[in-house]
């Protein structure tokens, strides 16, 4: 598996935070988009979906592959093979904007904005890492599986200073 690049964290005010990420993947965004809307899809790498209404202003809920409690939203953006954005009760809003790179790879430009106390960056990029890694796994072979050890491991490469991460 290709390393995913590290995602960045920034301050937007005293309590919201953005997360981003750019993984380029090798695969088509036709190939691609299912990964990111479908239930079967989405359970090979970032969650059970419990609820989702595939369209603008469809419900959904998903319980993420580590076991935490489900988050329910809202689909509030949807430009099929394009964009999907979820906006999720303690996630906040999570927009995957797909561009293709030639015809066998996509650049998905992610951006997970949190709002509310007790985002812990280090935290929260690890587990998208992870997510990420996941998903590249799934596009390219059986998939991988969450373990908290990985999830250690990133935390620590987050936690961090930018001069040191590999």
């Amino acid at each position: 598996m290709s390393p995913v690049s590290h995602g960045t964290s920034e301050s937007r005010a005293e309590d919201r935070r953005l997360i981003r990420f750019e993984p380029h993947l090798p695969c088509s965004y036709e190939g691609l988009w299912p990964a990111l809307t479908t239930a079967d899809g989405l359970r090979r790498w970032l969650g059970e979906a419990e609820v989702l209404e595939r369209h603008l202003d469809g419900a959904v809920t998903l319980r993420p592959l580590d076991g935490g409690p489900a988050a329910s939203g809202r689909i509030t953006a949807w430009d099929v093979e394009r964009v999907v954005e979820y906006t999720l009760g303690g996630l906040g809003r999570i927009r995957f904007h797909l561009e293709p790179v030639g015809t066998d790879s996509t650049v998905i430009r992610f951006l997970n904005e949190r709002e509310g106390p007790g985002a812990d960056p280090p935290g929260v990029l690890a587990d998208w890492h992870q997510h990420f890694e996941l998903l590249e796994s799934a596009l390219t072979g059986p998939g991988g599986t969450w373990t908290e050890g990985r999830r250690a491991e990133l935390r620590e490469s987050y936690a961090r200073p930018l001069t040191r991460r590999p």
